[in-house]
């Protein structure tokens, strides 16, 4: 067993951004305690190694063991001790019996129930007290939550979901939202956050869409790796998923088999996560569900401990998904018994099973007694997990947990479980926010900057209409911005007798305020996934009647078939749920002019409105903001800059299909069905202007020629770009690379560069890109990335499917074979047309070792 002395990358970022309070209660403390009476595990003076190894030898196996699990809980109405979930597999905890040697995890203690937040803080709290109390090394548990699109708890904001992220091309809003959500989750004691999702969309029909990023493992990985900066800096402990190839299953089924190629694997779904890995500082991974050609993740050693940890220099902890480690015996049949899928786990990888113990509790505790499993392995997992509670300061002397939104102003750190109870009791019920205005504003930034106008025939901005037909199943339906992990949608639906906890004011409501003249007359005319036509006759009149239709369509985010959109929300084709794309039809037949807007999780095929409707406008569940945000792009208010993370396809059955594919992916002569999107990766209108000229190619690192480039140089371009309106706005260039021979079959365009572009009216700025060719790899047909020589296209593109500038460069020298120490970015810059721009100083390339 090796431990490392350093720290883990971003730690010293995390302590500094979160909340001082909670972050120096360890120091703090120990600075008043003797030292010299201290276990060695318990003195912050002494090296990380040492602590962990001296605990290590300490602990008796069971205690070793116990620190390798989770158990899912729920926090008290009362603030009392957290209580077991009754969960899936129907395993009766007996915390009583457990306790005594420990606890590694408490799994969701705020995303079980409706809870207040202050008297779920405060449940917490007493239970760590009882986990500290009833060891013998007062080691507390790490508590973990859900935070794909916020804090899932109630009260606490929902934001836009992560495939909204992705419309924004924003990797720095991105971060901040991160930030937000961390400082949140930190502050009720909470350590880990079950985000972000990095699967590469493959099939849209998959009903996890709306939790990715988008279709393209550049922007996933970028924007995902913004969002673990953001989360890490505060504090909590970012959790990649799922590891990998979860999003590639057939037919977008959850759950369902995977069949993917070694070279799509390592250039399509892996990118995302070394992004992360290398260069973000994330301290956790959870495994997919999902096998790769007949290896189950959670049993795959090559892919968790050789290309995770051996080559990709991973430190953190590698957890479970909920029931992982099970699934190898109940669902993938690789394990004859619960032990062996525990060990089978332990070997690959696995550090922590979530979200309880089934198999690493007595059944390992056997497997380790009888030598049918090492007990090194338990050690080298209990390192990491132990290594990770040590820079939470769990193991520091004098550790509190109070977290800082019980805290007042004279806690003392080192406080006692009875003044932890003092303190705690100060607090009532509702006097921790953790929906306060600064998060809706935020909430309301990235709503508005993830809106893609994706038709425009001037209708938009909207004049002051008289009277407004809003029809539509998401028109006046509160829950229509929420994906299926916001706190209302995923557990809130099964208390309607609670409220919702938070503010939610449905399209109509927003229409109201942003449109106070108009007259709004408001028929939902179906269900979003039934097909009752009732109200057809009414819709029609109200159309037939209006200046405008505003048509709000979409989906409903549940749970394993409870919705249209979300986890087990699978999608057989990509037309609209529902009559929906019926009710559509009757709006575009009225005569009267149709908006189309969406609240969905994924894309779907409209129809005739590509053609007929006079704008369409697509929000992907835009959080509790969301509302606000597209009544003001309807009116103008709002300048829309989102562009589309996804494809929208014009066949709802040509599936699956995304732009990143070969030339044979495309509409040929030899079939009759053509794929081609409607609208595709990267479209997106705005109410500005922008004209791109002037394309300047400048002699890179270690180039010869303008257009001739080394396989280990640097490609150099700039555009101009202009706002030609009379209005600010937002436009986004996008670089693309397009290989015309390689060794392999690529995909025709694929997206290596992004920036947003903010110009006032009538301005100028330049965009300098600097390309390593390290970005033109691929795996070729021995398996090994390499830079390869010959002709590339650069092309600066609005989309991928509307690239008007192009550049043709040549790669010269010698085949490269590049690894994980490759460029894994551009540098690429923003300046005012008329300034100089001194030569680049690119991102440090995390190290190597």
């Amino acid at each position: 067993m090796t431990v490392h002395d350093d720290t883990r990358a971003g730690r010293g970022s995390a302590e500094s951004a979160a909340d001082s309070a909670t972050n120096s209660a360890a120091e703090s403390a120990a600075e008043t305690v003797d030292d010299s009476s201290l276990p060695p595990w318990n003195d912050p003076a002494l090296p990380a190694s040492h602590r962990v190894s001296a605990l290590i030898a300490a602990m008796t196996l069971e205690e070793k063991i116990a620190q390798l699990y989770g158990v899912w809980v729920g926090a008290s109405n009362d603030g009392g001790e957290v209580a077991p979930h009754q969960h899936d597999m129907d395993d009766h905890i007996d915390l009583d019996a457990l306790l005594p040697h420990g606890l590694g995890q408490l799994t969701r203690p705020f995303g079980s129930a409706p809870v207040d937040a202050a008297v779920g803080a405060r449940s917490l709290q007493r239970t760590q007290e009882r986990i500290v109390r009833s060891n013998r090394f007062g080691i507390p548990a790490v508590a973990h939550e859900e935070c794909l699109a916020g804090f899932a708890a109630w009260g606490a904001t929902a934001y836009p979901v992560p495939l909204s992220w992705g419309a924004t091309f924003d990797p720095e809003l991105i971060e901040r939202l991160a930030g937000h959500i961390g400082r949140d989750l930190r502050s009720v004691g909470v350590h880990q956050g079950l985000a972000p999702v990095l699967d590469v969309v493959r099939d849209p029909r998959w009903g996890r869409v709306e939790e990715t990023i988008g279709e393209d493992p550049y922007l996933v990985g970028t924007v995902a790796s913004a969002y673990v900066r953001g989360l890490e800096g505060a504090g909590i402990v970012a959790t990649l998923k799922h590891f990998v190839g979860y999003s590639a299953s057939k037919a977008g089924r959850n759950l369902a088999p995977v069949s993917v190629g070694s070279r799509e694997l390592a250039d399509v779904l892996l990118p995302p996560f070394e992004m992360a890995v290398r260069g973000a500082g994330v301290r956790s991974v959870m495994h997919a569900y999902t096998d790769i050609d007949g290896v189950p993740s959670a049993a795959d050693a090559s892919l968790l401990t050789g290309l995770l940890r051996d080559t990709w220099g991973f430190e953190g902890t590698v957890v479970a998904d909920y029931f992982g480690i099970a699934f190898l015996r109940l669902l993938h049949g690789v394990a004859e018994t619960w032990a062996d899928a525990a060990g089978a786990a332990l070997a690959a990888g696995v550090d922590v099973e979530l979200p309880t113990v089934k198999t690493f509790g007595a059944p390992l505790v056997e497997a380790v007694r009888s030598g049918s499993v090492d007990e090194a392995l338990v050690d080298r997992a209990l390192e990491r997990v132990l290594r990770q509670k040590l820079e939470l300061g769990l193991l520091d002397a004098g550790w509190s947990a109070v977290p800082s939104a019980l805290r007042t102003s004279d806690d003392s750190p080192r406080a006692t479980s009875t003044d932890a109870h003092s303190a705690a009791g100060t607090r009532e019920a509702g006097t921790v926010d953790l929906d306060p205005p600064e998060n809706r504003a935020l909430a309301r930034e990235i709503a508005e900057r993830a809106i893609v106008l994706v038709k425009n025939d001037g209708i938009l901005p909207l004049a002051s209409a008289r009277r407004i037909a809003v029809l539509g199943p998401n028109a006046d339906e509160p829950l229509a911005v929420l994906g299926c992990y916001s706190f209302p949608a995923h557990v809130g639906v099964q208390h309607p007798e609670l409220p919702v906890g938070i503010a939610l004011p449905t399209l109509v409501d927003a229409l109201g305020d942003e449109f106070p003249e108009a007259e709004l007359v408001v028929v939902s005319g179906t269900g979003v996934d039934d097909f009752d036509r009732s109200e057809f006759d009414r819709a029609a009149e109200a159309a037939r009647s209006a200046d405008v239709v505003l048509l709000a369509l979409g989906d409903r985010a549940g749970l394993f078939g409870r919705g249209t959109s979300g986890e087990g929300c699978d999608a057989e084709s990509l037309r609209l749920p529902g009559a929906q794309q019926d009710l559509l039809d009757l709006a575009l037949a009225s005569g009267t002019p149709v908006v189309v807007t969406l609240l969905a999780g994924r894309p779907y095929a409209l129809g005739a409105a590509v053609d007929e409707a006079a704008a369409i406008v697509q929000t992907f569940f835009p959080g509790e903001e969301g509302t606000g945000a597209l009544a003001g792009v309807l009116s103008g208010r709002v300048n829309p800059s989102g562009r589309l993370p996804v494809s929208v396809p014009r066949s709802p059955g040509a599936q699956p299909s995304t732009y990143l594919a070969a030339t044979l992916a495309g509409p040929t002569e030899v079939s009759n069905i053509d794929p081609t999107a409607a609208y595709p990766f990267g479209h997106g209108l705005s109410y500005s202007a922008f004209e791109w000229s002037n394309v300047e190619v400048g002699v890179g690192v270690g180039a010869s020629a303008s257009t001739s480039v080394p396989t280990d140089g640097t490609i150099r371009l700039s555009v101009e770009v202009r706002n030609v309106s009379e209005r600010p706005g937002t436009d986004v260039v996008q670089v693309y690379l397009h290989d015309p021979v390689a060794d392999v079959v690529r995909p025709v365009q694929r997206l290596i560069a992004f920036a947003r572009v903010e110009l006032d009216a009538g301005a100028t700025a330049r965009v300098h890109v600097d390309l390593p060719a390290d970005l033109t790899s691929f795996t070729g047909r021995d398996g090994q990335r390499i830079v390869d020589t010959g002709d590339l296209v650069i092309g600066f593109g609005h989309s991928s499917g509307d690239i008007p500038l192009t550049v043709p460069v040549r790669l010269t020298g010698e085949r490269r074979v590049v690894d994980h120490t490759r460029a894994l970015h551009a540098d690429i810059r923003v300046a005012p047309a008329a300034v100089a721009v001194s030569a680049p100083t690119p991102a440090p390339e995390p190290d190597a070792g």
